[in-house]
């Protein structure tokens, strides 16, 4: 028994001695890491709400391993930013090896409390690295901005005599899901607020009243919530304004881009009188939108004169099924490359699956505009009248139009100009000022001028150009 315990341990020893001389040492080198940046700046970004996720890379030079001996987030627990090394969550790591000639990634992301102030705030902080006894950093770097957070609020109150339905200016507005404007309530919007809207968030006027007040100079935006570079031209990021069964409302100096639809307009209230308008729009922008600039669908109506919609990835305006529009001195444009619509388009019916529905267009008029693109055709319509009961009125008087030349309908003869170009000054910076040589140069019919003798620039001109500016 002894000569066989003896035999057995002898291999075990045998064993052990044979596996630690397999094991390699390793020769840490004496050198540094290098950084793949030495500051990460966040664009701005709402308290409350997190930013989009940085990435560095920690890099090993060396011909041999390296060895990081601590990696610190210098703020500690109370800083706003967060760290992730080698896909480890903290704030303090160590003993971190790098072999020769490889990397680490790291991750950094930031997310800012609320701090009750009007002004946007920078924070900054500092990621730690020692290596050999010598610190190297990456700076840390955010503005943030406090806001008025709407979700699912709905608006209070009918009168504006205590600011109750009101949204101040000093901050931002974000809405995440969606903001009600309820029946018979009113929502103003001072000049110069910014609203900034989550994914698939809305403005949802349901049978109230919304007032855009804009000005020249002091715009009301809206736009998605995500303020990195990247996403500056992303269509899609929200949904947009939508009004259902609305009460009159009116929208001026809005410039509202890379939504789905910019303005969904849909029904009529029946409190409305015949001649009000669902909404009458002015001197605004639509653009860059996922599907249409602006809308109408069964019964709504709208106004509008020195508004630019334009680079819209679906229709620039869509009627369907029914209602009304009067557009004058506006530009309804296309010029967006993957478009498969048109810059203008109306569809007086709808098939629901079930059976077909057919409307009326009780006005549909068109008036010192211009239509146009680079597409072949950018009127495009599709009209059924033989339905009843189907009412058709349709205007169009002294517009530039690009249309299919074969078609030859009565409501395009009233000195509209035809597949002329209108030479705007550069459409790729989205200057839509007409050159000296344009067709549109002092020649709009001034039996319709704007509501107040100005164009979308503030300017008095006469004899005033066709299109907005």
């Amino acid at each position: 028994m002894k000569i066989y315990l003896f035999y057995i341990s002898g291999i075990i020893l045998l064993f052990t001695f044979s596996l630690n001389s397999c094991k390699k040492k390793v020769n840490f080198g004496k050198g540094n890491i290098t950084l793949s940046s030495d500051t990460l700046v966040f664009d701005t970004i709402f308290t409350t709400i997190g930013s989009a996720t940085k990435q560095f890379k920690i890099y090993n030079r060396e011909n041999n391993s390296l060895k990081i001996e601590e990696i610190e987030l210098e703020g500690g627990e109370d800083s706003p930013f967060r760290l992730n090394i080698d896909g480890s969550s903290g704030i303090f790591f160590s003993e971190q090896t790098i072999l020769s000639n490889d990397s680490l990634f790291g991750f950094a992301d930031v997310k800012l409390k609320v701090n009750n102030q009007t002004n946007p705030m920078v924070i900054e902080d500092r990621i730690r690295f020692k290596t050999n006894g010598v610190n190297k950093y990456i700076n840390l770097a955010v503005w943030g901005q406090d806001i008025y957070y709407h979700y699912s609020d709905i608006v209070n109150g009918t009168t504006l005599d205590l600011n109750e339905g009101v949204w101040p200016n000093d901050k931002p507005h974000l809405i995440y899901g969606a903001a009600f404007v309820d029946e018979n309530k009113t929502l103003e919007i001072q000049a110069g607020t910014k609203v900034y809207l989550h994914k698939n968030a809305r403005l949802f006027v349901y049978k109230g009243t919304l007032n855009i007040n804009g000005t020249l100079g002091n715009e009301v935006k809206f736009q998605g919530d995500r303020l990195e570079a990247e996403y500056d031209n992303a269509r899609g990021q929200y949904y947009g304004i939508y009004f259902d069964s609305a009460r009159p409302s009116s929208i001026n100096y809005l410039e509202i881009k890379n939504g789905t639809t910019g303005i969904h307009l849909f029904g009529n209230n029946d409190a409305n009188s015949d001649s009000e308008y669902t909404l009458t729009l002015k001197n605004s922008k639509i653009y860059n939108n996922e599907n249409n600039g602006v809308l109408i669908y069964k019964g709504a109506k709208m106004k509008a004169e020195n508004t630019v919609i334009h680079n819209n990835a679906g229709f620039g305006f869509l009627l369907l099924h029914s209602g009304a529009f009067n557009f004058n001195h506006c530009n309804i444009l296309g010029y967006n490359g993957e478009s498969q619509s048109q810059a203008f388009g109306i569809i007086n019916y709808f098939d629901n699956s079930v059976s077909p529905l057919y409307g009326s267009i009780s006005e549909g008029k068109v008036t010192n505009s211009i239509i146009y693109g680079n597409q072949e055709e950018e009127f495009a319509y599709s009209i059924i009248t033989d339905q009843t009961p189907v009412n058709i009125n349709l205007d169009f008087q002294r517009n530039i139009i690009k249309k299919d030349s074969t078609v030859d309908e009565v409501f395009f003869s009233n000195g509209n100009i035809i597949n002329q170009a209108p030479f705007f000054m550069d459409v790729s910076t989205f200057k839509f000022e007409l050159q000296e040589n344009s067709p549109g140069k002092n020649n709009a019919d001034n039996l319709y001028p704007t509501s107040n003798g100005l164009n979308i620039l503030g300017e008095s001109i006469s004899p005033s150009n066709i299109g907005a500016y």
